[in-house]
């Protein structure tokens, strides 16, 4: 087994048992059961945020992220990486502490700023190499807005698709708002010609990210990963 098994949640973390099987259940629809994956959690900290982290948006996804990762490692625990203009923390979410953990931590931070990706996504990239880990990482990466340098966002993004790590952007916000053309071009950049491939992938959350279904949210987010897992592993950027 990958994960830290249901037992351990149960005792650990009894209020994350239904978004864990949830979890399970979509793993195993996309033929991931008993795959083992780091999973990374990046939040946007930018000052348009600021109503997602007071409405417990923020809070939520961590919630249901950690559910996903403990079915994937087992270590109960989910990097969090906060970033607006700069990389603002980064934390540890786990099974132990998720309860209010978004709140304990923002409450320490400084100043909201402005939306840069590559900074964030640097720092994930650090964390990942030096952690030595050997098996493929899953970032789900969250912002309501485009960055304010995109070329580094998409440089970033490549360079970063010959490593293990796939980059699973969700949106808060209007669907109807033009902030997530970016992300929707990133999704579709073009493989070999800007990356050698495909380790991106974009979902809309909306403008009440709480209100999209456990199951739906899991579904979006693995959605591209095992085709994203086959093509790195035919690369040999992915081993086993």
């Amino acid at each position: 087994m990958a994960g830290v098994g249901l037992g351990t949640v149960q005792e650990r973390a009894p209020g994350l048992v239904s978004l864990y099987k949830s979890a399970g259940v979509s793993l195993r629809k996309h033929g991931l059961a008993g795959q083992r994956a780091a999973v990374y959690l990046v939040v946007d900290y930018s000052g348009s945020m600021r109503d997602y982290y007071r409405d417990g948006s923020v809070q939520a996804l961590a919630d249901r992220v950690l559910g996903l990762s403990a079915n994937l490692d087992d270590d109960g625990v989910v990097p969090v990486v906060f970033f607006s203009t700069d990389v603002d923390a980064v934390e540890d979410i786990a099974l132990d502490n998720h309860r209010g953990r978004i709140d304990e931590i923002v409450s320490r931070l400084g100043r909201m700023g402005r939306t840069s990706y590559h900074l964030a996504m640097d720092e994930v990239l650090d964390h990942y190499l030096d952690s030595g880990a050997d098996a493929p990482a899953l970032v789900v990466f969250q912002t309501d807005g485009g960055p304010i340098s995109r070329h580094a966002a998409e440089r970033y993004l490549c360079k970063a698709a010959r490593l293990p790590l796939f980059w699973q952007f969700v949106g808060f916000g209007d669907k109807r708002s033009n902030q997530f053309d970016f992300l929707r071009r990133l999704d579709g950049l073009a493989v070999p010609r800007h990356r050698v491939v495909d380790n991106a992938g974009f979902f809309h959350a909306g403008p009440d990210p709480r209100r999209v279904p456990d199951a739906e949210l899991y579904d979006r987010l693995l959605g591209e990963f095992p085709q994203w897992l086959a093509a790195a592993r035919a690369r040999g950027i992915v081993r086993g």
